[in-house]
């Protein structure tokens, strides 16, 4: 049996090939180490969260096809025992920690994974996780809430003085009076209708108080007002509303509660029984006043070939060019929200009204003068470069999160 014996110089060869590996084995580890590690309570939120910065390694660029991520481990103690929270993946330097008690210390360390090995880096802590008063990133949304509310006040109190203050005529609620006498000089009634609102839709809310001026014009003209309904709880609304109207009118005498039936909650069924309504009774004037969808052309188009008066009021838009082709008037959009104030001009409903369409101007004219600087700024981005910063800035400030 022949033994393989190796020559001193075999040896040397074979023991400085392993000092050279290790040597390099250990500058590829130091190398690869996470470093620059950072952990912090996360800014602007409420709590319960940390985030954890990092440098990415050579490793995660160079060669990375042996690399396979950072995995990121926690312990409430900086001897550990510590456990993995969270894994980010390649080309990552960054980890939100959102499973934090307030309050509480939390050390943390990363560790760069490769398909052989990983790499640890040192341990950072203590951080402790809270929440924040204000997000001071949203400086913009306080600083226009300041000046709506400065507003509304400002205008309610000169409402409250009896300053004169100028509000948009509105064609629709004007032409009330006129659609509520055509109809009693007819000898017809006047129907009234939500559409397949529910009372939790805000135009619903404001339909009630046109329905309240409405009742009350027909029990001072003494004219029959039909109200047909989809939705039971906005028949119980719809019902106090008039009584409260005819009450107010000093006719409480005509109120009669089987003219404001329910009649069903299905769109087509309510549709049909609202025209089998108008074709029997001929109102002289209609009112859709609420949220309608397609049975709004159908119930529209029966009213005209009967011949009556129609005002329109909705917030679908996908309907609003229907009722603008099929009726005599059309509140469109926000009208429908101001008619509250519009028919009863109370100081504090006047004062919102103007402190809001006031808001609303400055923010207008604020967009436009945001396009012009910032369309000047591409203009003029050579030779006046500063124009398009202050552009960014300003955008930067109005679309903060």
């Amino acid at each position: 049996m022949k033994i393989f014996r190796l020559k001193n110089w075999q040896i040397f060869l074979f023991l400085l090939s392993l000092t050279f590996l290790g040597k390099n084995y250990s500058i590829y580890a130091e190398q690869n180490i996470p470093t620059s590690l950072k952990a912090f309570d996360r800014p602007n939120d409420a709590g319960k969260a940390i985030v954890i910065q990092w440098q990415i390694v050579p490793g995660d660029t160079v060669g990375a096809d042996n690399f396979i991520g950072y995995d990121v481990y926690r312990s409430e103690n900086d001897t550990g025992p510590f456990e993995t929270v969270g894994v980010a993946l390649r080309r990552s330097n960054q980890y939100e920690d959102q499973t934090t008690i307030d309050g509480k210390n939390y050390y943390y360390y990363i560790k760069a994974v490769f398909r052989d090995t990983a790499f640890a880096s040192e341990v950072f802590g203590p951080v402790i996780s809270k929440a924040q008063w204000f997000n001071t990133a949203r400086i913009n949304v306080l600083i226009l809430t300041i000046i709506i509310c400065f507003l509304v006040i400002w205008y309610i109190e000169r409402a409250k003085k009896g300053d004169t203050l100028f509000v948009r005529r509105i064609s629709g609620l004007d032409a009330i009076d006129d659609a509520v006498g055509r109809a009693t000089e007819m000898g017809r009634p006047i129907l009234f209708s939500f559409g397949l609102g529910t009372l939790t839709d805000v135009v619903t809310i404001s339909a009630l108080s046109i329905l309240g001026k409405i009742a009350q014009k027909s029990a001072e003209y003494q004219t029959k007002l039909l109200v047909p309904n989809y939705d039971p709880i906005v028949m119980s609304a719809a019902q106090e509303t008039v009584k409260q109207s005819y009450l107010e009118a000093g006719r409480p005498d005509l109120y009669n509660e089987n003219n404001l039936p329910f009649l069903t909650t299905d769109q087509f069924g309510y549709a049909a029984g609202v025209d089998g309504i108008m074709l029997r009774e001929k109102p002289g004037a209609v009112f859709w006043q609420g949220y309608f969808f397609a049975e709004a052309l159908i119930m529209a188009e029966t009213a005209h070939t009967i011949g009556a008066i129609q005002i329109a009021g909705t917030t679908a838009i996908t309907q609003l060019p229907f009722f603008i082709a099929s009726c005599d008037y059309t509140l469109i959009g926000e009208e429908m929200f101001a008619a509250s104030c519009y028919l009863k001009p109370d100081p504090q409903m006047l004062g919102s009204l103007k402190g809001e369409d006031t808001a609303k101007a400055i923010i207008i004219i604020t967009f436009i003068g945001l396009v012009f600087l910032g369309t000047l700024g591409v203009i003029l981005a050579k030779p006046l470069p500063i124009i398009n910063q202050i552009f960014e800035q300003l955008q930067n400030w109005f679309t903060a999160k």
